[in-house]
């Protein structure tokens, strides 16, 4: 494994301390009926985003999913526009006309999250080919969970990618679920990694909770994509600690178990790297109680910014829907 810049872990560490607060605050602001839009939250996954974003230039393009909050954060996003879209108000990062699901801002080159399982799949590939085309040597990357790779247009996509061998990181967060369904129920093959490995592109399989194996083998396969090598796949092991949709835990639905959920929080990210930073003196324990500090803060403000901001004009309603 490749030594990484003490720098870019401590960075990694801030998003992802960055991510947990946020959607800690948004499950309770779910919780108390603040807002009516359903919320999909990234808790237990975030070493994923972080991890994979901060490797990224920042005109390298980034398309997400329903469960798009890290995402945007991780790729450098605004936290209070995100807030106040969550909030649906018109100083949201989509106007306050696509609540959780529907986030793109264009300045951090975040150009998507669709509720549509697979919808972003085909459409990195896509900017992937205007990027080669241009030559402009910018990498597109998509994220998706393991619910998608039962969709053909994700086949269709990694073939297409592979063929004209595009600058395009396919980012699969498995956690082992597609909304209540486990993989094993869906799949007679639940490795997503060695499913595609017959479409002849670089792949890899790692824990997604270990910011070092995801860093380690998304830098390498970037470095390639820049180099005209063409398309990777990683498969990134995770769990999510909430429900599908929701602030729950879902344990009462059966479908998952409560000895599953501990021994995936005990694996939490965020405990894993910051005590690994510390034992190693790289970190003081002040110092990253000093960060969850900063990074509460900052969510606080996000919220009262989001509460203070008006709703979109009715009718202004239709604007920005079609391309004028």
């Amino acid at each position: 494994m490749e030594k990484i810049e003490n720098i870019v872990l401590l960075d990694i560490l801030n998003r992802m301390i960055k991510i947990r607060m946020f959607e800690l605050r948004v499950a309770k602001i779910a919780e108390n009926q603040e807002i009516q839009d359903p919320v999909h939250l990234y808790i237990g996954q975030e070493a994923i985003a972080a991890s994979v974003c901060v490797n990224l230039n920042d005109d390298d393009y980034v398309y997400s999913t329903h469960r798009s909050h890290g995402h945007y954060l991780a790729k450098g996003g605004n936290m209070e526009k995100l807030m106040a879209e969550i909030y649906c108000r018109e100083t949201g990062c989509s106007r306050g006309r696509g609540g959780s699901m529907h986030i793109i801002d264009k300045k951090v080159s975040f150009m998507m999250s669709s509720p549509i399982v697979g919808g972003s799949i085909p459409i990195a590939a896509g900017s992937a080919l205007a990027s080669k085309m241009k030559g402009k040597g910018q990498v597109s990357v998509a994220f998706f969970g393991d619910g998608a790779t039962d969709e053909g247009v994700f086949y269709e996509s990694i073939n297409f990618a592979a063929v004209y061998k595009l600058p395009v990181i396919f980012v699969c967060e498995n956690n082992g679920f597609s909304t209540h369904l486990p993989d094993f129920l869906r799949q007679s093959n639940t490795s997503v990694a060695d499913r595609i490995k017959g479409f002849n592109i670089n792949t890899d399989k790692v824990d997604g909770n270990n910011p070092y194996e995801i860093y380690n083998a998304v830098s390498n396969m970037i470095e390639r994509a820049r180099d005209n090598e063409g398309p990777s796949l990683i498969e990134c092991t995770t769990y999510r600690w909430l429900s599908h949709v929701g602030y729950w835990q879902d344990l009462d639905i059966g479908f998952r178990k409560k000895k599953d959920v501990e021994y995936w929080m005990n694996k939490c990210p965020i405990d894993f790297l910051s005590n690994d930073l510390i034992s190693k003196g790289i970190l003081q324990e002040v110092d990253f109680m000093e960060m969850k500090e900063k990074m509460q803060q900052q969510v606080e403000e996000s919220v009262n910014y989001a509460k203070n901001s008006p709703y979109p004009d009715p009718l202004e309603i239709e604007e920005g829907l079609f391309r004028e």
